[in-house]
């Protein structure tokens, strides 16, 4: 088995090229690349940051390819198994990524190349623009959790705070069409889980980041994610008037001011249409 092998049955297809790409990067600096040590990913992860760019797609890249290494007997030992990165994460909300209501229902229009999935994924990308859930939480949902007589889906408690929410009636019916048609059909073995993958398998939640990969094309200029949607449905809502306290509970946010932070001013609003509009004024 080669690594490429390795990769598309360990990773969903998105995944896989990207590791693959980040791998042959790595493997361009060294002149022995399947001998390298701790030392050596911490000096490449090092000049990557030099680049400005951000090692955690380049880390997770290379652990895979020491993984491949090790299950294929060619190394014992893992030198980047133990390496945690602490880059900080800005949590500031990007206004200028932010998505209308009307751009965000456009990711239910896409062309299916597994009509067997067609639901499932209608389903996920339904539950991050009518529901704001993040991606653990859409992987986490379980049968249990839908009740299609009141409509409505539970959402467990994690870093956000467990909610009930009410279903739109198209969630409703791909939710019928996907338990009693597609599910059953999918499932390989028993699991409580609600979305399951192509090959029968609950969905870990990197299908979810590939489903969103795939419409990029649509917005090609912006950052297209579970965290800009969800961001975006809750400015959305704030903007629409919805009052505080209700759109807190709607997300989960156990603190209101976390969801203070949405709320934008007339001057932000207008900065962050310039910022779209006009990236280099």
């Amino acid at each position: 088995m080669n690594i490429e092998e390795y990769l598309t049955g360990a990773k969903s297809a998105g995944t896989a090229k990207r590791y693959l790409r980040e791998i042959g990067l790595f493997k361009d600096c060294l002149a022995y690349p399947e001998h390298a040590t701790y030392s050596d990913v911490m000096a490449y992860i090092g000049e990557v940051r030099k680049q400005g760019l951000k090692p955690a797609v380049p880390l997770a890249a290379i652990k895979s390819y020491f993984d491949y290494l090790v299950a294929e007997g060619i190394r014992k030992d893992h030198p980047a198994k133990s390496i945690r990165l602490r880059d900080g994460k800005s949590k500031d909300v990007q206004l200028q990524d932010l998505f209308s209501e009307a751009e965000l229902e456009r990711l239910l229009d896409r062309q299916e190349r597994y009509p067997i999935l067609a639901n499932r994924n209608r389903l996920i990308v339904s539950f991050l623009i009518y529901q704001a859930l993040t991606n653990g939480e859409v992987k986490s949902l379980e049968l249990a959790d839908i009740s299609l007589p009141l409509g409505t889906v539970r959402i467990r408690a994690g870093r956000n705070r467990a909610r009930t929410l009410r279903l739109r009636p198209n969630q409703a019916f791909w939710l019928m069409e996907y338990l009693q048609n597609d599910r059953p059909q999918l499932a390989k073995s028993p699991t409580n889980k609600l979305l399951l993958t192509k090959l029968g398998k609950a969905e870990s939640g990197e299908g979810i980041g590939y489903l969103l990969e795939c419409s990029h094309h649509l917005f090609p200029e912006r950052r297209l994610n579970a965290i800009a949607i969800r961001q975006s449905v809750i400015a959305n809502l704030l903007k629409a008037g919805h009052d505080l306290r209700v759109v807190q509970e709607f997300v989960g946010h156990k603190s209101p001011s976390t969801t203070e932070k949405y709320r934008q001013s007339h001057a932000e609003e207008l900065r962050a249409e310039v910022v779209k509009r006009h990236p280099l004024g």
